[in-house]
């Protein structure tokens, strides 16, 4: 078969999956990457802001923040922390393999990806477990008995919650991007010729990630 004869096939392939508002394969590629960057980009802003509630609390109640700190369970912090690093690499070889055209390990890797983000969640889970064990959730079931500065302490539970909260719903969305991934994945859908929707789902996925990344540290370590 010669290389025109190739060309052509993959262009037909593209074409396939143009949507009637654009013009052609490649507009709706850089469309659909564009969008999926200004889609972060408000996320960033919205993280951004309990990042700055957390950075100007911090800095009124040092004390406070570092006694509540001690209480997070950084074992489990730091497994989650391992999870989605993996997670990350897993999703990259996901993406890698669908512009190879490599069926059964894109598959796979999306599988993967899944998988590891249903441990982050279950891990997750049992850390709220354990804080309302111990009656650590502000406004639910609080009873602070380790120390001073209990009302300062409850701002810290209170953006620990809402920050891993928000952190968590964007799993769960994640987890069900790589699901419907893995059903059209498994139909044969993807190929060299059109991989975008597991690009544009991996950005979201890294951008996940990156979030952990920050929030670790500053809620458990710091």
């Amino acid at each position: 078969m010669s290389d025109a004869h190739v060309g052509t096939l993959e262009h037909t392939h593209d074409e396939e999956h143009v949507a009637h508002q654009f013009d052609n394969a490649q507009q709706q590629y850089e469309s659909g990457n564009l969008g999926m960057w200004l889609f972060l980009l408000t996320e960033v802003m919205f993280f951004g802001g309990m990042f700055g509630a957390y950075a100007v609390y911090r800095t009124w109640y040092p004390d406070a923040f570092e006694i509540a700190s001690r209480t997070t369970n950084i074992p489990l912090g730091a497994m989650n922390t391992l999870v989605l690093i993996v997670s990350s690499l897993t999703m990259a070889l996901g993406v890698q393999s669908a512009q190879l055209g490599k069926r059964k390990r894109l598959a796979w890797m999306i599988a993967l990806t899944m998988f590891f983000g249903l441990v982050f969640l279950g891990v997750k889970a049992a850390e709220y477990s354990e804080k309302w064990h111990h009656q650590h959730v502000p406004g639910l079931n609080w009873n602070w008995t380790e120390g001073e500065g209990g009302r300062e302490v409850q701002i810290l539970f209170c953006l620990y919650f809402a920050m891993t909260g928000m952190h968590a719903m964007h799993m769960v969305v994640g987890v069900g991007i790589m699901t419907w991934l893995l059903i059209t994945a498994l139909k044969g859908r993807y190929s060299p010729a059109y991989y975008n929707p597991v690009e544009i789902s991996g950005l979201y996925w890294h951008f996940v990630d990156i979030v952990w990344i920050f929030l670790f540290p500053l809620l458990y370590l710091i």
